[in-house]
């Protein structure tokens, strides 16, 4: 696995979770290469935070995004080659903060691409502010008497916008993560993974999760997913919701701007000058 390592100097926290987020995706990325994946055709972006160093320390192509701005690049790019595989890391912050729009709208348009939140509950980059998604109460450097918001669950939001894959899993599980990626990349549509991923520095949730969490496998109709994916104790990981339906980016240029000649090939960008 260290053909998908760079030389890039890793600079987490010792006991970060964000290891074993690393270490699931490589593990991830050689099981869909024996099953058959180009490893050419695998692209990633990331946001602007602790989650986004990974781009640094996993060789894939991809492009390196604007913070809260990596899903919308995630679009751009499978719009403009829809046979990329593309792989979206975001964070807490980055994702359900800054970016949420664009979180919300690529799970509404049901786009065939896989996103994977690292949820610290914190902005543990700038040093532990809270964030959409840390508890109420959290004392950092922006609440120092605790912050007085309820967070968002992540899960109910992204299932509610139209999500065709929805999962969670525990940084510390690495072999239940790599399922959770190998299952959420192979689905056809969009594809949200939130990965429960303590900050050893700011917000230490080991103890937490390691007694709270649990493992489900059934299947789950939509209102069942929604009150799992609420349950506090215990903290239920696995497959919430799994459907078919359209993607987007196979949608997006109608059928009658496509060639009518089967033999006749025509490039993406052939279709949309015929479209203007």
């Amino acid at each position: 696995m260290n053909s998908l390592l760079t030389d890039k100097k890793n600079s987490w926290c010792p006991g970060c979770g964000n290891f074993g987020i690393l270490n699931a995706i490589q593990k991830t990325i050689h099981t869909l290469i024996e099953k058959g994946f180009d490893q050419d055709s695998l692209v990633m972006t990331s946001g602007i935070g602790c989650h986004g160093k990974i781009f640094d320390y996993l060789k894939l192509s991809g492009f390196y995004s604007l913070h809260g701005r990596a899903m919308s690049t995630a679009q751009g790019i499978k719009i403009g080659n829809p046979d990329l595989t593309v792989l979206m890391f975001g964070g807490d912050g980055d994702s359900m903060g800054e970016g949420l729009e664009h979180t919300l709208f690529a799970a509404k348009r049901n786009e065939n691409i896989t996103m994977i939140l690292h949820n610290n509950g914190v902005y543990g980059l700038t040093t532990g502010q809270f964030s959409p998604l840390s508890k109420k109460g959290y004392k950092g450097p922006s609440s120092p008497f605790g912050n007085i918001e309820e967070p968002f669950n992540p899960l109910p939001l992204i299932i509610e916008a139209g999500a065709t894959f929805v999962a969670r899993s525990y940084s510390a599980k690495i072999e239940h993560v790599t399922q959770m990626l190998v299952k959420g990349i192979e689905h056809k549509g969009f594809s949200f993974i939130e990965i429960l991923q303590p900050c050893v520095s700011f917000n230490n949730t080991y103890e937490l999760f390691n007694e709270r969490v649990q493992l489900f496998e059934e299947d789950l109709t939509h209102e069942q997913a929604i009150l799992k994916a609420k349950s506090k104790d215990p903290v239920y990981i696995g497959v919430f919701r799994q459907f078919d339906k359209d993607v987007f980016s196979e949608g997006i240029i109608p059928d009658h701007y496509k060639p009518n000649n089967p033999d006749k090939l025509m490039t993406r960008k052939e279709m949309i000058r015929n479209m203007l």
